[in-house]
């Protein structure tokens, strides 16, 4: 288990983690989600006592850090996928890990083929791919045998296989009662991926709740609904009490979770559906809307920088990380 207890990193007059307290449990997945800049890396930093907090605690089953005796067999963590000696095969980088750890050979074997680069293992790591980078990373991670495991963006560089691998290897750890701990910025992924939600914003905690609560408290549902009866079907829809968001619009849209209540009452006035859609909200949204206040850096889409002048519209935010 990780804690964290009113964790606290400032860098001069800058606060990038503010009274941050949560806990990390086993046999779950739990995502680590934030804008750019809102403090993740430098929480995790702090778990493995790379940066020293300002105030506040953190603890690795019950330890700090640096009390850890052979620490990768406690906590093994990929924060950097490129902290590697170019210079080093593959076999040697993890061996180093392992000798400094007290760890047998035969157990970086064992993680190279497990991350599919025992073809590559006495090849330098400065060839690597991005991709092939990411699975060293996550090879040194699982070196020690760890009860829990640390990945800050593991899918990153992965091609669609290997991101099918890494998702169900975190799932498998869970399932064994490890604590997983990962952060992300691919919401579709998190959402396949992650059991529980810890998500912060400018240092500050959000949200530290499941999966499944976090979408529904922070995002909408509604229902689609179409029909060449548009009119007849509002009317109908009104006398039941149920108010369509824009009634003179092509599709309406109901808020809340209606459709067999909808179709019920299209059916008995025989009024013909072309679509009655549920719409699910998705951790993206949900995301997005808790977020909002929460994001430092915004580019702004439309106004020319020089009159008559045209200029090119960015449509996402651009945010330090």
């Amino acid at each position: 288990m990780i804690e964290l207890e009113g964790l606290t990193k400032r860098y001069g007059e800058k606060v990038a983690v503010d009274d941050l307290s949560f806990a990390v449990r086993p046999g779950i997945i739990t995502g680590f989600l934030g804008p750019n800049g809102a403090g993740k890396s430098t929480t995790m930093r702090m778990v493995l006592g790379l940066d020293r907090p300002t105030a506040g605690d953190v603890r690795i089953d019950g330890n700090h850090y640096e009390q850890l005796k052979d620490p990768l067999t406690y906590i093994g963590a990929l924060l950097d996928a490129k902290a590697v000696h170019g210079g080093r095969s593959a076999y040697n980088h993890l061996l180093c890990l392992a000798q400094a750890n007290g760890i047998s050979s035969r157990r970086v074997h064992e993680v190279l083929d497990t991350v599919g680069l025992t073809a590559v293992a006495k090849k330098k790591a400065k060839g690597f791919s991005l991709g092939m980078g990411q699975r060293l990373g996550i090879a040194g991670a699982l070196l020690g045998d760890p009860r829990i495991l640390m990945f800050d963006e593991p899918v990153n560089g992965l091609d669609p296989e290997g991101i099918h691998w890494i998702r169900n290897l975190m799932k498998t750890l869970a399932a064994q009662g490890r604590t997983v701990f990962v952060s992300s910025h691919l919401m579709s992924e998190m959402a396949l991926t992650a059991d529980h939600l810890v998500v912060i914003g400018q240092g500050r905690l959000l949200a530290d709740t499941s999966m499944a609560r976090f979408i529904e408290e922070n995002s909408r549902s509604y229902v689609r609904v179409r029909s060449p009866q548009r009119e007849r079907l509002t009317d109908v829809l009104t006398a039941a009490g149920i108010t369509p968001l824009r009634p003179d619009a092509e599709v309406l849209e109901i808020d809340g979770d209606k459709a067999e209540t909808i179709g019920e009452l299209a059916a008995r006035h025989q009024i013909t559906l072309h679509e009655l859609s549920p719409q699910r909200a998705s951790l993206e949204e949900a995301f997005m809307q808790l977020t909002a206040e929460s994001v430092e850096y915004h580019a702004h889409d439309g106004q020319p920088a020089v009159p008559d002048r045209p200029q090119q519209s960015w449509g996402a935010d651009w945010r330090q990380k």
